[in-house]
């Protein structure tokens, strides 16, 4: 599995509770530019509508060889695939004050497809993200170190 888009800020500002792994319906183009790594997750996020899951805010460049008809939209809401029973366990949990879902990461699979990595996130306070810092700090100077 290749990694294409990791999602930093994620990681940063929310604490994650749990991980899912779900499918990505895409056009042509989309698939052509997210295997050239022109896509970004970072001002993404995802929502519930009649049990089905969305990203919105995703951002995937139009491919160069695309043409202007055949090209696709950069920041439509795209839907993504996920067993019935996952997402009405994430609704529920979303339900609850503070809770969130978002994207982590775009995965290549082994076999070709691409995945997407989304997290039932809870927001951190400043000295939560103070603390990340700190420890982000004497991980790195413990490394020189050795």
């Amino acid at each position: 599995m290749k990694k294409i888009c990791i999602n930093k800020k994620a990681y940063f500002e929310y604490q994650i509770l749990d991980k899912y792994t779900a499918g990505i319906k895409l056009q042509g183009s989309e698939v052509k530019s997210i295997r050239a790594g022109k896509v970004s997750i970072v001002e993404a996020y995802c929502f519930i509508v009649n049990d089905e899951i969305f990203i919105k805010g995703m951002h995937v460049t139009e491919h160069k060889e695309g043409g202007k008809y055949n090209n696709h939209n950069p920041t439509r809401d795209r839907k993504l695939l996920m067993k019935k029973k996952e997402i009405i366990k994430l609704r529920e949990n979303i339900s609850q004050k503070g809770l969130t879902i978002i994207p982590l990461e775009v995965i290549l699979t082994n076999t070709g497809f691409l995945k997407l990595e989304i997290g039932l996130a809870k927001g951190k306070n400043l000295y939560d993200k103070r603390n990340s810092l700190k420890e982000k700090d004497l991980k790195r100077e413990i490394e020189r170190n050795i």
